[in-house]
């Protein structure tokens, strides 16, 4: 058996390991929001489907985060598949101390009081089911109550530390 050169010096696994790694991962990118006092929300690439029966989803959320707090109290959470159109709206929802709800971003309340973002590709709104403590995250396990998949668009991604499009 041959061992290929990348593969013959592995890294202790450390947080900057670990970031590594996962740039050479392209994600999907979506913004969860939740209200509680306040409109909160944050960039996410780890939204995952978890289940269609019953329809579960989840996502990781740092403690540390300023969207924490409510979202830790929220039942229900709103889920925005942003398109590649949208990266000025991801790097809003992903920089810390932004007034994220302020124009030009363009929201709504909807279902269950959920801030809803303008002109995505799909939304969800969901009810959480659980918090799982995960390190310095909680991993929230919510369940799909309503949604809209009729945005138009194709997804926006990132990968290598930046938002990117897709390419055929």
């Amino acid at each position: 058996m041959t061992v290929s050169p990348e593969l013959r010096t592995p890294r202790q696994a450390t947080p900057d390991l670990l970031r590594s790694v996962f740039r050479q991962h392209a994600a999907g990118v979506a913004v969860i929001t939740a209200h509680g006092d306040r409109p909160v929300g944050f960039t996410a690439t780890s939204l995952n489907s978890v289940s269609a029966e019953p329809p579960l989803i989840s996502f990781g959320v740092g403690t540390g985060s300023s969207s924490w707090p409510v979202l830790s109290e929220a039942e229900h959470i709103g889920v925005h598949i942003l398109g590649e159109h949208q990266s000025e709206l991801a790097t809003t929802f992903a920089r810390s101390g932004a007034d994220r709800f302020a124009a030009p971003t363009s929201w709504r309340l909807g279902p269950e009081g959920v801030p809803l973002l303008d002109g995505v590709l799909a939304w969800l709104v969901a009810r959480v089911v659980a918090k799982v403590p995960a390190g310095d995250h909680r991993i929230v396990i919510a369940e799909v109550v309503e949604g809209d998949p009729r945005g138009e668009g194709r997804p926006l991604l990132y990968h290598q530390g930046r938002f990117n499009a897709l390419r055929d």
